[in-house]
């Protein structure tokens, strides 16, 4: 095997452990916040447990984290790496950064998601006496599921964008790979085959969020 394809090989695996572990964590921290700016809404706007102070806190959370670009916020983070890894730079560490970029865009997601189903599903559910986790966990997230799908489907394609910018701070991965070898060493090679490999894992992954989305639409 040839060293530039070892190499293309360890950065892809790399970026996919970053991907696949921020991808986890940043649905495990965005999908209840968004779910809870879905439900404090006005009742107008589809809220079931509306609570404003708690949604406009929430809200500015989010939309201060989503203002903020990734480079920068992987930079203030850097301390938190080290604190968490032991580490502030590489694959590991680079989870971190990306698992909290990556949070309060899955949290709007899930909101918009959850803000389409059907209101007369939700009341029709309210008179038949069902509770709000009742109404949130056996109504809305069934129903907004393909759309669920395609949000996170996205969010992965930001991801896999995001490692690659990583790369620009010692990140590991297709992005590393593409800056120390295609860019500092002049290896037009290595720079083509890391954006090929990085058009193929987003084509994949649309591939596949599109597909399971389809097959949940029309098991309906």
């Amino acid at each position: 095997m040839s060293t530039s394809l070892q190499l293309v090989l360890s950065s892809t695996w790399q970026t996919l452990v970053m991907v696949f572990f921020s991808s986890i964590f940043s649905t495990v921290i965005g999908l209840p916040v968004g779910i809870a700016l879905s439900v404090t809404r006005k009742e107008q706007d589809g809220g079931i447990a509306t609570n404003t102070p708690v949604n406009l806190v929430l809200g500015k959370i989010v939309n201060i984290l989503r203002s903020f670009p990734f480079i920068i916020l992987m930079i203030l983070l850097i301390p938190l790496s080290r604190a968490i890894i032991g580490t502030g730079i590489g694959t590991a560490a680079t989870i971190i950064p990306l698992s909290i970029a990556a949070s309060p865009f899955v949290a709007r997601v899930v909101e918009s998601s959850l803000s389409e189903v059907d209101s007369g599903v939700i009341q029709a559910s309210k008179a038949m006496g069902s509770t709000d986790l009742q109404i949130i966990f056996k109504v809305m997230l069934p129903e907004a599921l393909p759309s669920l799908i395609n949000g996170f489907t996205l969010t992965v394609i930001n991801l896999i964008g995001y490692s690659a910018m990583a790369g620009a701070l010692g990140g590991g991965g297709l992005g590393d790979l593409a800056i120390r070898y295609g860019y500092q060493r002049f290896r037009m090679d290595m720079m083509i085959e890391s954006i090929l490999v990085i058009i193929v894992l987003v084509e994949l992954v649309q591939l596949l969020g599109n597909f399971i989305s389809r097959k949940i639409s029309s098991s309906r």
